[in-house]
């Protein structure tokens, strides 16, 4: 897999989660900042790392097999692994602009 197509598959990745949101937020995980880093291998494997808004989340057993699904589920994807990391605790400044507006923090 070139650079250029890692890349078009990162943002392919990029696009579907931004269709999953907190249940408790109407903000995207992506937006909200939820996601740390999206890894693409040669093999089109994406290895995901991702927080929730608290330890106490209340979709912390959904929310994580819910990305892993959808992304896996993506073309061109050929499987896909989420990673639940507190490090950094997430805050609010993590959130996009557009999020922080969104939610009238701006």
């Amino acid at each position: 897999m070139t650079p250029e197509e890692k890349k078009h598959l990162e943002d392919r990745v990029i696009d579907v989660l931004k269709s999953v949101y907190d249940p408790e937020i109407p903000v995207d995980i992506y937006e909200l900042g939820l996601i740390y880093e999206v890894k693409v291998s040669d093999d089109a494997h994406v290895d995901i790392t991702m927080t929730l808004t608290s330890p106490s989340c209340p979709v912390a057993e959904s929310l994580p097999n819910e990305v892993e699904q959808k992304v896996a589920g993506s073309q061109g994807v050929s499987g896909a692994k989420v990673t639940i990391t507190f490090e950094p605790p997430w805050d609010r400044t993590m959130m996009s602009e557009a999020a922080q507006l969104e939610l009238g923090f701006m």
